[in-house]
């Protein structure tokens, strides 16, 4: 009698754990009786009839992804490999519809994922792919939104997270932006290459003008100094020939005297022998003389060509005229 006592007890009690049952937070628990559907239990302590009720199943609240990876091809005949993250939850309002009426939501899922992705991609081409990844997210956040509301799921968000085209593909795209980058190095070079020269000869041309106007200013220096010393000159009782070859001579020594100065120097000044300077005064001095003696000349002689008288016109009537004779 104890021992059915006993486990009549121990049956009672379990019996009694079975009727609690917890559902932890951000999940909900669909309740059937005797297999039909009887209510949702959300998070905490739950109470159901043993044997009577019992847990059809557990239903997460909880933000989920999927992953999908389609393969399609551009509008320029180009297959690519796209990775679309599909971010979504079940609404705790419509855990019913989510729980009864669709048995593999993820299949679903991915069903509308490749029709949106397969029905947008072929429209663009490669570039335009990367480019508008964006657009063709939102399309498929929109298509899914229309479409999984219905079983109870909320889209929170769809991420085009990969745009892989075939091997060949990337690298000549590779090989196409290293060519044009080179291009443009290219034409910065050139232009920079262009502007040095450019700025080199506008300096070298200032170089020169400044050097031009430098040497113009001192011939003008020394025509100006060499009119004092030939009028100093003159002042003293010495005659400008006498005097432009003194100067001469003068610039001769100091030209020596520059050249002396100078270690460096590997010019050599002739005629440089000691008899030099003097050869030099007297022969300017003859050369002066002599072509002022030839200019005197030219003028005299100018002076004793006289001009013919011109011969007047006779007529011939007068000719012909002979005198009378009485």
């Amino acid at each position: 009698m104890n021992t059915a006592l006993i486990i009549l007890l121990v049956f009672g009690f379990f019996i009694l754990m079975s009727s609690f049952f917890t559902v932890k937070q951000q999940s909900s628990v669909v309740i059937e009786r005797f297999g039909k559907f009887l209510s949702v239990r959300n998070s905490g302590l739950q109470l159901k009839i043993p044997i009577v009720d019992r847990i059809a199943g557990r239903v997460n609240l909880k933000i989920q992804q999927l992953d999908v990876i389609i393969e399609t091809k551009t509008k320029d005949n180009v297959f690519i490999k796209m990775k679309v993250s599909v971010q979504f939850k079940v609404i705790q309002e419509k855990v019913y519809d989510a729980f009864y009426k669709l048995e593999y939501p993820h299949d679903q899922i991915t069903a509308y994922v490749f029709d949106v992705v397969r029905a947008e991609v072929p429209k663009l081409k490669l570039d335009d792919v990367f480019e508008r990844k964006d657009d063709i997210a939102i399309a498929v956040k929109r298509e899914l939104n229309e479409a999984m509301t219905t079983y109870g799921y909320d889209i929170i968000n769809t991420l085009v997270t990969d745009i892989d085209p075939d091997i060949q593909v990337k690298n000549a795209m590779n090989r196409i932006n290293a060519a044009d980058r080179e291009k443009t190095a290219a034409e910065f070079e050139a232009e920079s290459s262009r502007i040095r020269i450019v700025a080199k000869a506008k300096a070298e041309a200032e170089s020169k003008r400044l050097q031009g106007q430098g040497i113009a200013d001192q011939r003008r220096e020394i025509a100006r100094g060499l009119v004092e010393s030939v009028e100093v000159l003159n002042n003293v009782g010495i005659n400008s020939q006498e005097a432009s070859a003194l100067i001469v001579v003068t610039q001769h020594y100091d030209t020596l005297q520059a050249i002396g100065a100078d270690a460096n120097s590997n010019l050599i000044l002739l005629p440089n022998s000691p008899q030099a300077g003097s050869d030099m005064l007297n022969n300017m001095v003859a050369s002066f003389t002599a072509s002022n003696q030839v200019g005197e000349m030219m003028k005299k002689n100018n002076k004793k060509i006289v001009k013919p008288k011109p011969i007047e016109p006779q007529s011939g009537y007068e000719d012909d005229v002979q005198p009378e004779t009485k």
